[in-house]
């Protein structure tokens, strides 16, 4: 499974590398050149949300609330190894100890029930860890099924699929968790943030722009581990676009 999920990130950064990018006229970002592209991509993936994860999402939300709650913790759990990992590399010693005590104290209940009163550790990826060592973030780029990202966070996005604790135990049964955590993930946070994502889905002028929009400055935000004071370029390229548009 996880060869499957690289080959498909793998595929796709080779298929946009071969790609024409998109002429500068018709770029309305320029953080995203290859944005005719990302556009077929987006729609596909908004397909698969019409065909599978939206109505996942009506079912997930349906559950009783101390299901979804054990859910979300599950998938929560799954993350702490890699967030403990990449905390240290990142220098972020008191995370890297916080995300080690829940994945220990909760592998219990297998993260489902959330039996630490500590606070809950910020979560890291080997994308953020990149940053941290000043590797170039590169284009914007729309993932077939695993939506947003930019060259640097798809990037340590494969890392983490390879190198997740989880699966290098030796265990199956650990390893079948790591297998389910993305689809699992998936449901949860698009049914945790159903009424968000309609709401762009559904009503943006633009919902892709507005996607990529929002997904560059909640990525700018984890980076700068919260703080997102700083005016954000891409909202401003973003409404910049629409005031040429009018123009």
């Amino acid at each position: 499974m996880r060869q499957i999920l690289l080959t498909l990130i793998a595929g796709l950064t080779l298929s946009l590398a071969g790609c024409a990018g998109t002429p500068d006229n018709l770029v309305s970002d320029s953080r995203d050149p290859y944005e005719a592209t990302n556009r077929k991509i987006y729609a596909f993936n908004m397909g698969v949300d019409d065909l599978v994860l939206e109505p996942a999402a009506k079912g997930y939300r349906k559950l009783p609330s101390p299901v979804r709650t054990g859910l979300t913790n599950h998938v929560t759990w799954t993350s702490y190894p890699g967030t403990a990992v990449n905390s240290a590399l990142q220098g972020k010693v008191e995370n890297a100890a916080l995300a080690t005590i829940h994945f220990l104290m909760n592998s219990l209940t297998l993260g489902f029930v959330d039996l630490v009163e500590d606070d809950e550790p910020e979560r890291e990826d080997f994308g953020q860890t990149l940053a941290f060592w000043s590797a170039p973030e590169g284009p914007y780029i729309m993932a077939p099924l695993f939506g947003p990202g930019t060259v640097r966070s798809h990037t340590g996005l494969i890392v983490d699929i390879l190198t997740n604790p989880l699966g290098q135990l030796g265990e199956p049964a650990l390893e079948t968790v790591q297998l389910i955590g993305a689809p699992a993930g998936a449901v949860t946070f698009r049914g945790n943030n159903f009424d968000q994502i309609n709401e762009v889905k559904y009503n943006a002028l633009d919902p892709y722009a507005k996607t990529r929009s929002i997904f560059l400055q909640f990525r700018e935000g984890q980076i700068n581990d919260g703080d997102t004071s700083a005016p954000s370029a891409a909202d401003t390229e973003f409404d910049q676009f629409f005031s040429d548009q009018k123009e």
